[in-house]
């Protein structure tokens, strides 16, 4: 990379903290964890840096990152230089009030979200983190927004630009999506749907349920030229017996995520051809401080790289502005 005309007047310290993560762990997934960030906006912070610098700060070949000399000679600037910040800063931050009970909204019970507050009570037990079960990001919204609940999760694409400006977002996972058939549906004996073998089907997506409309509009997305029809707005079911009854009524597959718990009398198959994805996000209000989100920020990262929950399988299809937002550049 040739040397930029001129000398840097301002490097940003939020690229500087991106130089060290990555310096440290000497692996970009690792280090994006860290930061709560998603590798490619790490990827584009580390660039633009470098652009800044007039230098290349790091090796990277396919097995291994390494610090150039270029990056070796930053390394003790770029710590003092933070470190005067965090000193700084903690000279005129005033000790937060002691934290009340933090309320997360995980949808609904059995999804993976459970699993993601699990962690983060484990890693901040001194915390009371209460679950709550709202179901659909844009009912959840409003609750966060007026400050009935503090943390949800879902599609973060879904909901409207004026809601979204007043709130925060951390990619989590790309969820595979399935359909739910009843058990003599002819589909019911593949082991996974192929897309194309639902054209002429009408499959339930939540139309009509003002708490999910972020579901409905994926769905569209997907179906779109593909000869698959939304379903008409039907009672919202509660409950395993309620939604067996309504299935049994109304005979529609359902449209969902290969997380959805086993419900009597149907089988979840799982959508190939392509691997169609639910981007799941946390979810909390802009400015809202508790160690609770701290945590559950953290317990999401470490979740989403044990489990390679933001790798998206070959062929995927996830709507474009979803991928966007996905990768932090909403």
């Amino acid at each position: 990379m040739p040397p930029s005309a001129g000398t840097p007047r301002h490097v940003e310290p939020r690229l500087l903290r991106a130089f060290l993560a990555v310096a440290d762990e000497l692996h970009f997934t690792r280090a994006a964890a860290r930061l709560y960030v998603a590798q490619q906006a790490l990827s584009r912070d580390i660039r633009r840096l470098e652009r800044e610098l007039g230098a290349v700060l790091f090796g990277r070949t396919t097995r291994q990152v390494t610090l150039t000399a270029e990056g070796a000679r930053l390394l003790p600037y770029a710590r003092r230089a933070i470190e005067a910040q965090d000193e700084l800063l903690a000279v005129f931050t005033r000790p937060a009030p002691e934290a009340g009970p933090l309320l997360v909204d995980v949808n609904s019970p059995g999804l993976v979200h459970e699993r993601v507050l699990a962690r983060a009570r484990d890693l901040a037990p001194e915390c009371e983190l209460m679950a709550r079960y709202e179901s659909g990001l844009t009912g959840a919204a409003a609750e966060l927004l007026a400050g009935r609940i503090d943390v949800s999760f879902g599609r973060f694409a879904g909901l409207d630009r004026a809601v979204r400006d007043r709130l925060a977002q951390q990619p989590l996972r790309y969820e595979p999506m399935a359909v739910v058939l009843p058990e003599e549906h002819p589909l019911a004996a593949l082991d996974a749907v192929p897309l194309d073998r639902l054209a002429g089907e009408t499959i339930y997506a939540g139309a009509g349920n003002p708490r999910t409309p972020e579901w409905t509009d994926l769905a569209r997305r997907l179906f779109a030229g593909r000869g698959i029809r939304i379903a008409p707005p039907a009672p919202l079911a509660v409950g395993e017996e309620e939604f067996r009854r309504i299935m049994a009524k109304y005979r529609h597959p359902v449209l969902t995520g290969v997380d959805f718990p086993a419900m009597p009398g149907s089988v979840l198959r799982p959508l190939v051809d392509p691997v169609p994805l639910s981007p799941v996000s946390l979810v909390w209000r802009k400015g809202r401080k508790h160690p609770g989100i701290e945590a559950l920020r953290v317990a999401a990262a470490e979740l989403a790289e044990e489990e390679g929950w933001l790798r998206q399988p070959e062929g995927a299809w996830i709507p474009a502005a979803d991928a966007l937002i996905m990768m932090n550049r909403d």
